[in-house]
């Protein structure tokens, strides 16, 4: 499975502009939006958080929060949130994709798909016009359909991070353009959804695009935590990893692990029972 990488980019008054006029629909349905998400369920503060992405087992009675890939069940009388990889592609669903949805894989010149470098057999999902992000939507949209009539409560869309990866082809207004209308299509699902990493976007992920909370892998490792709380406040969930220095998981318990979830897992986020598994919630 996926653990995201650090995002990268610089967020300002002109990007935020360029967002804007590429969203369009966006500012214009703002208010409708904000009453969709008014009527959303949130996470609860501070609750504690299990990141199931790599395979799916018993939760301790502890856990508030769980977080499952969308192909798996949610965890009764826990709040769920259904993983989605919404800009990039599964390894495993490749075929689907080269095979009837060709047309909305990213290619470079030379034709060949354009995959992420750190996780192979991830293609790009290509965000670049209106047609194909409407396209995209349709695909996407009934994943998380099907987090819905999963029972799930909210929606973690992956990768929105990806025009960085993109050789240049994607802007970054592309993608906020494309969760724009994943945020509209979750919250007429009654669901939350959550901004997944991707600091630079500033509070352009709240405001703009409509996300109710975040999801933030390394931000005390990368020293951006307050990229997530400042536009949410408390309504941010942190993963640290093992394989970096311990001290980042420590610091953010000392931090805000009074006032957010934070937790240290495994970098493949395998199961429980898996000899890498490790799991530490503060």
């Amino acid at each position: 499975m996926r653990a995201l990488r650090p995002t990268v980019g610089t967020f300002t008054a002109a990007t935020a502009i360029g967002i804007a006029a590429l969203a369009g629909i966006v500012l214009a349905t703002a208010g409708s939006q904000s009453a969709q998400a008014a009527t959303v369920t949130l996470p609860p503060v501070n609750g504690q958080f299990d990141y199931q992405i790599g395979g799916a087992y018993t939760p301790s009675s502890s856990v508030a929060i769980v977080d499952r890939d969308r192909n798996s069940s949610p965890v009764s009388g826990k709040y769920n949130i259904c993983y989605v990889n919404a800009f990039q592609t599964q390894p495993d669903e490749a075929s689907f994709w080269t095979g009837s949805h060709s047309d909305l894989l990213l290619k470079g010149s030379n034709g060949k798909y354009i995959s992420d470098p750190d996780w192979p057999g991830e293609y790009i999902l290509d965000t670049s016009t209106a047609a194909k992000r409407a396209s995209l939507t349709t695909i996407v949209g009934g994943w998380i359909d099907g987090c819905k009539s999963a029972g799930f409560q909210a929606v973690e869309p992956d990768n929105l991070d990806s025009w960085n990866r993109s050789k240049n082809l994607l802007t970054q207004a592309n993608n906020v353009a494309m969760a724009t209308l994943l945020a509209q299509r979750a919250h007429t699902d009654g669901l939350a959804i959550a901004q997944k990493n991707t600091s630079e976007l500033g509070s352009t992920g709240k405001t703009t695009v409509g996300f109710d909370f975040a999801i933030a892998e390394e931000c005390q490792f990368y020293g951006e935590c307050d990229a997530y709380t400042g536009p949410y406040g408390n309504q941010v969930i942190e993963i640290e990893y093992t394989d970096n220095d311990r001290s980042a998981y420590t610091d953010a318990c000392a931090a805000q692990g009074r006032t957010i979830s934070v937790i240290l897992r495994d970098r493949d986020v395998v199961p429980a029972g898996d000899a890498a598994y490790h799991y530490e919630y503060c």
